[in-house]
């Protein structure tokens, strides 16, 4: 893991993060190479490409720009951060068109494999008095005949409060806000975090550039990330978001789905919050 020295989150320090991730995550898979694939694909990428130059007549001011700014997407560590915000919401809509089950969405570059198990009932890792709404986050597996999936893996990670990720800003514990609850025996769960705050993803980078120079907003709607697994299933990855939350109908991702927003309620201690919210895996 990169280890971030830094007072803040930086692009730099959170995409070399990521990458590293990334690049350990690809030394553990093993992927068969179809030539003909990839012959199709790039050659598909290029004609597009030609096209785009063609049609907007791209002047070599703006080649030069371009290249520019590719190899300093590559210097910063944000291939991971620039696919998985603009191109992987697409990537998951045709890998999942098929399932009948919960609706799924982007991973993002955040996950780290390996966090701690936990009972079915359970509070994620965190510090003490952690800032906050608390939320009680509840619900149950199923497989897509109804059945419950027991001991089903709920794999669990979010921002805090300032919208930061542990292991990729400084000064967080390495899991906090980050676990695998194992569900029980009816395939419940019920897991006590707080609710996430919404994030802008690091602009100090190549990202950040490209953003300010096409007048977008660099900002995510807070969410909880999943991924819901079960022997004899499909492994769904997902994100769940907040109704009325900021940036929900504009999140920069385009990961936001209806059947992913979540309503929670008050329980009338405190301010804490609850909601219910059950999982159905496809068969595999």
């Amino acid at each position: 893991m990169t280890h971030i020295p830094t007072e803040q989150a930086t692009a730099a320090a959170s995409g070399a993060a990521a990458t590293e991730q990334f690049r350990a995550k690809q030394r553990t898979e093993t992927t068969d190479v179809d030539t003909r694939r990839v012959d199709t694909l790039v050659t598909a990428l290029l004609t597009a490409t030609h096209d785009i130059v063609r049609r907007h007549k791209v002047t070599y001011a703006e080649y030069d720009a371009l290249k520019s700014w590719l190899i300093k997407v590559g210097e910063d560590g944000e291939w991971p951060l620039f696919l998985d915000v603009w191109v992987e919401h697409v990537v998951e809509e045709v890998a999942n068109e098929d399932r009948v089950g919960s609706k799924g969405t982007i991973e993002g570059p955040y996950y780290v494999p390996g966090s701690p198990r936990l009972p079915a009932e359970t509070t994620l890792p965190m510090r003490e008095n952690e800032p906050g709404t608390p939320l009680l986050f509840q619900g149950q597996v199923r497989s897509v005949d109804g059945s419950p999936l027991a001991g089903a893996s709920v794999e669990m990670w979010q921002a805090d409060d300032d919208g930061f990720y542990s292991q990729f800003a400084p000064g967080l514990p390495e899991w906090n806000l980050r676990g695998t609850v194992i569900a029980d025996a009816t395939g419940h769960f019920m897991i006590r975090t707080i609710q996430p705050a919404p994030y802008q993803i690091p602009t100090d980078g190549a990202c950040g550039s490209l953003i300010r120079a096409a007048g977008w907003h660099a900002w995510r709607p807070a969410h909880l990330h999943l991924k819901v697994s079960a022997p004899g299933h499909r492994l769904i990855t997902t994100q769940l978001y907040f109704d009325g939350g900021q940036y929900v109908d504009n999140d920069i991702a385009t990961a936001v789905k209806p059947e992913l927003i979540l309503s929670p309620t008050a329980t009338g201690q405190g301010n804490d919050h609850e909601v219910t919210y059950d999982f159905v895996l496809d068969k595999a």
